[in-house]
């Protein structure tokens, strides 16, 4: 039986489980032409080898070119595109959820809250806001997903993912499911990562996954409803039963993605199991930690 054991000492976001997969061995030339089955509109995937407290690790960025385009016409941030969330994290751990909840939660602290270890909170629950702009419902996603025809491992992993931080997003803003939105940037960097993650397990033709505990980080970030408390509170939700390890860290380590992942196809959770490991590979975030790497292992082998 094939393994991937995530190796999250500090902690996991969508991106950096992608790049980890893909410094594995996972083709991310397949990935990519995979995800094109999406109706995602032009983006890229930029990937680079960075090196983080000495250790090598590749790092991914998703690049929505339409907002680069409309970003390079305005002088604005490509990310911001004028709306704020981008809880950068600094540390590009899951690019991230772009959950928007109802209004534009400015998580201003460039705490990229998913791209870097990145998540962008941009889950609008809100009908009203500006459809100028995209907006991508749960249903909408789930729905795409299974249109695209993936290998039915793939399309459920994906789905298994989406559903628990949707199902989050809805009980801690206390709507229904089908109204919980992915806005914007949000919508393409979770749904690349997401689905990304699914086609690299695939292609390492991974059976099972294992995670380590999982640290959250401490502190706040703030949105527009004030500060909250890390992790937030979709992500705790998220992590409930799963277990968590202490660190003395002041930052967001794990994502909305990164708990999605966690809870939604990590079947067990400990130490590194008996295995025969065959490749390991490294997926850094954006930020640096100060006394860490701050990567993402991930080791692939056989039990």
């Amino acid at each position: 039986m094939r393994i991937a054991y995530l190796d999250c000492f500090s902690g996991i976001s969508g991106d950096m489980l992608l790049a980890a997969l893909v410094d594995a061995g996972a083709d991310r030339g397949r990935i990519e032409q995979e995800l094109r089955k999406l109706p995602l509109g032009p983006f890229r995937m930029e990937w680079k080898t960075v090196v983080k407290k000495g250790v090598s690790a590749l790092k991914l960025d998703v690049i929505d070119e339409e907002l680069e385009k409309l970003a390079s016409r305005k002088t604005l941030p490509v990310l911001g595109s004028g709306h704020g969330h981008h809880h950068h994290h600094e540390d590009s751990h899951d690019h991230g959820h772009h959950h928007h909840h109802e209004h534009s939660h400015d998580h201003g602290n460039h705490h990229q809250h998913d791209r870097d270890h990145g998540h962008d909170h941009h889950h609008h629950h809100d009908h009203s806001h500006d459809h100028s702009h995209h907006h991508r419902r749960y249903k909408e996603i789930a729905a795409m997903i299974d249109a695209a025809d993936f290998h039915p491992r793939v399309t459920a992993r994906a789905q298994a993912i989406f559903e628990k931080i949707a199902v989050a997003e809805a009980k801690i803003h206390n709507v229904p499911v089908e109204t919980v939105h992915f806005h914007e940037v949000g919508a393409l960097d979770s749904i690349v990562d997401v689905v990304g993650i699914a086609l690299a397990l695939e292609e390492l033709q991974i059976d099972q996954i294992i995670s380590g505990p999982v640290p959250t980080g401490n502190g706040y970030v703030r949105c527009d409803h004030g500060l909250y408390p890390v992790p937030a509170p979709a992500t705790m939700e998220m992590l409930k039963g799963i277990p968590l390890r202490q660190t003395a860290i002041q930052k967001e380590l794990t994502t909305p993605t990164g708990a999605g992942v966690a809870a939604g196809i990590v079947q067990s959770f400990g130490p590194l199991p008996a295995m025969t490991v065959d490749a390991i590979g490294y997926g850094a975030g954006t930020r640096d930690l100060p006394d860490q790497p701050n990567v993402l292992r991930v080791l692939v082998g056989t039990v």
